[in-house]
């Protein structure tokens, strides 16, 4: 009878356990969906929610709910210049629950080096590219990495391109996360009449930099990109190098030599339209084996560094520019020598400056 009960007992245990880890793994599969489908809205989102929400826009005008549209169209050319004065950043979209499952699929994690005072405006530059910026998205348009509780007092603008903000519909998501356009009136306004406490993220190498990015490469398109300290000197802004280790892995992409068809065609398309097409592929949708659209999972650090003091020049020198450039470099090019071993590069990793 003893054996019996101890028999019993023992497989119930074992029936509980079995349970337990069938629903462990369940919720440990349900949350790897969950990220995957953040991730994939947010892809979406880059590369065809202003097409597809313009051309719905369209449609809608030809039917029966034209009013809808008509009112929205209305409304949109009242609230035009909105983007260029700050834009409407919502607290609400930027602490999504979405952004902490997309955070958690490469992992994306955000380091503090120093404090940033609350009394002073700052730029940031961001490195590198990469295809998307997704680091520079996730840890300055949400709160997944707690930029504002690492940087309290700090409101980050993540800058981009001003074409998204002519897009119906995805101007408005763009900027319910802090994001704005990277053109000189926007940034004007920002630094000189949006008080202080602000920091606007540069992605500096733009178009030209996604050009180059492939895993396993640490470069910058920055040796002449210097538009950006003129706006800090001019403004009194602080700079800060920011680096993202790992941004450069997370797609394959084929790279065009130059001087081919394939680099010319690029080119041409970012000086007229200010963007450069890239053909990249990183997993499927279902296997992590096969060619997609989603992002490999891998991680991405980025570390925030030390600010450099600016002082408020109204009309720069071409020589006063040029002398905080180069401390910037070499700001950018110690931060990096700093924190590659900690984060998966070898110690004669060198950072490539273009």
């Amino acid at each position: 009878m003893v054996c019996i009960l101890a028999s019993y007992y023992g497989t119930g245990s074992s029936i509980l356990s079995a349970l337990q880890d069938l629903f462990w793994l369940s919720k440990s599969k349900l949350e790897k969906q969950l990220q995957i489908i953040s991730v994939l809205q947010w892809v979406l989102t880059f590369l065809i929610m202003g097409v597809a929400c313009t051309l719905i826009l369209m449609y809608i005008l030809c039917t029966d709910c034209w009013v809808i549209a008509a009112l929205y169209l209305a409304w949109l050319v009242f609230d035009w210049n909105t983007p260029k004065k700050g834009g409407r950043r919502s607290q609400w979209v930027r602490n999504w629950t979405i952004w902490r499952y997309f955070r958690d699929y490469f992992p994306i994690r955000l380091v503090k080096t120093h404090n940033l005072l609350t009394t002073r405006n700052y730029i940031f530059g961001y490195h590198p590219h990469g295809i998307m910026g997704l680091g520079a998205f996730c840890n300055f348009s949400t709160e997944a990495t707690g930029v504002g509780q690492k940087f309290p007092g700090i409101r980050p603008y993540l800058a981009t391109l001003a074409g998204n903000f002519r897009m119906p519909i995805l101007r408005d998501y763009l900027m319910s996360g802090g994001i704005c356009p990277v053109n000189r009136d926007s940034i004007d306004y920002i630094l000189s009449k949006n008080g202080t406490g602000n920091a606007i993220i540069i992605v500096v190498g733009g178009a030209a930099e996604s050009l180059n990015c492939t895993p396993g490469k640490n470069s910058v398109t920055l040796r002449h990109r210097k538009g950006f300290v003129k706006l800090a000197l001019r403004h009194g802004a602080d700079l800060v190098p920011v680096y993202s280790f790992g941004e450069n892995e997370v797609y394959e992409q084929v790279i065009f030599e130059e001087g081919s068809w394939g680099r010319w065609v690029q080119k041409k398309f970012q000086k007229h339209i200010g963007f450069a097409p890239c053909i990249f592929h990183g997993r499927g949708l279902f296997s992590s084996n096969s060619w997609g659209l989603l992002p490999y999972s891998k991680p991405i650090t980025t570390v925030v560094g030390e600010p450099i003091t600016i002082p408020k020049i109204d009309n720069p020198s071409q020589r006063e520019v040029d002398f905080y450039h180069s401390i910037y470099v070499d700001s950018l090019i110690k931060l990096f020598d700093k924190y590659k071993s900690k984060f998966g590069l070898p110690e004669s990793e060198v950072l490539e400056v273009n």
